[in-house]
């Protein structure tokens, strides 16, 4: 289970420090779902669920994507691909010569970036991942046109068995166009929000093809969302959302989230999506950026030592790395290093953060850490369900909608506009 430290921010609370009352009120919320966007608090029971329809069935698709092709591309921009990115990247960052490789597009608008998705294809078998709701998002349904004509034009009569649509269950375009077209379908469930939708066939599918173990993701998710239901300030969630609150009371209005794990950076960019979608509105709201340690430390390190003092860092630190290295002895030590010699990489980095940790708040930083057990599907698990749960706990917390993102649509309609759509 995920721990929080709170002993890096202790010395910047102020008063009785935070607000765990608040946090109470707004978990009775949570769970009986009477606060706003409670159509879309579906996320809590979600692992049940799918263990008990879907997933079997995503095991097995995931085992004929792997057993037939090189690639699976995936489709789909914000919540319907950052999660799956963010596990893949974290547990299988160096795929096998033997493993199907999963690439994703449609989460942007670059033609280069797309030209580079097919060239490196190639003439490679593939398999289609299509994810969204509508299907009418911009820039994954430009991807879907463009990888829909070079399945048919590769695979012919047989390229309805190559493509996948994670979609609405009753209506949609995309759910229109799987039904005449006759390709296997998995569900975004109608109670459960892009970002909050990880642990649905939407990420589920793509880390499954990947070679990770959905199972031990669904049983652990499962464990760790009854841990979160802990009505007490003990509650890991409850000491997170409580923290960044008061905090943001005290004028700390941006939460830098750092790793020291490279392999974490897509892990922070749905972070960013889950915690900005969810919080930023009505005027208010922490600005939710990220760092990754120690690359940034020289460069981003600069500004969190000695800049604005209106951050507060928030630093996911895995208590056991997935190999060692030890520093190795040199003859004449010309680099100075030996000092270090016999020492594992790992216990070095260590120190490093500790001693990081103790630089930012001695220049007015306040600190939060985030401990999880190892890098592993269990870990995954539990930091995806402690995320989500102490998300909505803070947005309700500070008086928003945590499930509806209506500054989303602003852009569209000019761009659609601007486009020439039909009715725009």
């Amino acid at each position: 289970m995920v721990k929080v430290d709170l002993s890096g921010a202790q010395s910047f609370f102020e008063g009785a420090g935070p607000d765990y009352n608040a946090a109470a009120q707004a978990h009775r919320t949570l769970s009986e779902k009477t606060g706003p966007g409670n159509d879309f608090i579906g996320w809590p029971e979600l692992p049940e669920t799918i263990k008990e329809g879907e997933l079997k069935r995503l095991v097995s698709v995931a085992q004929k994507i792997r057993s037939r092709s090189k690639y699976l591309v995936v489709i789909g921009i914000g919540g319907s691909y950052l999660g799956a990115r963010g596990a893949i990247e974290l547990l299988k960052p160096a795929p096998g010569p033997d493993d199907t490789k999963v690439i994703f597009v449609g989460n942007g608008l670059s033609p280069d970036a797309l030209n580079r998705a097919i060239q490196e294809i190639g003439d490679d078998d593939f398999d289609i991942n299509v994810i969204s709701k509508s299907g009418t998002t911009l820039e994954p349904a430009i991807a879907f046109r463009v990888f829909r004509a070079l399945c048919k034009e590769k695979y012919g009569n047989q390229a309805k068995k190559h493509i996948i649509a994670t979609t609405d269950a009753a209506r949609g375009v995309l759910k229109s166009l799987a039904d005449a077209e006759g390709w296997e379908t998995f569900v975004v469930p109608d109670d459960v929000g892009g970002r909050f939708s990880v642990l649905s066939a939407v990420g589920l599918l793509p880390m499954a093809v990947a070679g990770i173990d959905i199972k031990k993701v669904i049983n652990s998710a499962i464990e760790e969302f009854k841990a979160l239901d802990v009505r007490s300030p003990e509650n890991p969630a409850w000491q997170y959302a409580a923290a960044r609150q008061h905090l943001y009371g005290l004028g700390k209005k941006t939460e830098i989230l750092g790793c020291y794990e490279p392999s974490f950076r897509f892990m922070a960019e749905w972070w960013k999506q889950l915690y900005g979608e969810s919080e930023g509105k009505n005027g208010i709201g922490i600005f939710p950026a990220s760092v990754e340690f120690t690359a940034d430390l020289h460069s981003m390190g600069q500004f969190i030592q000695d800049g604005t003092r209106d951050l507060m860092e928030t630093i996911v630190r895995f208590d056991k790395f997935s190999s060692d290295f030890t520093i190795p002895f040199e003859m004449g030590d010309a680099d100075g290093l030996n000092y270090l010699a016999g020492k594992d990489l790992g216990e070095v980095c260590t120190i490093a953060s500790d001693a990081v940790k103790a630089a930012h708040i001695s220049g007015g930083v306040p600190n939060i850490e985030i401990h999880v057990p190892a890098i592993n599907e269990e870990g995954f698990a539990s930091l995806v369900c402690f995320f989500e749960m102490a998300c909505g706990l803070s947005a309700y917390m500070s008086g928003v909608n945590p499930f509806n993102q209506p500054g989303v649509e602003a852009y569209k309609k000019n761009m659609f506009h601007m486009l020439g759509k039909p009715g725009a």
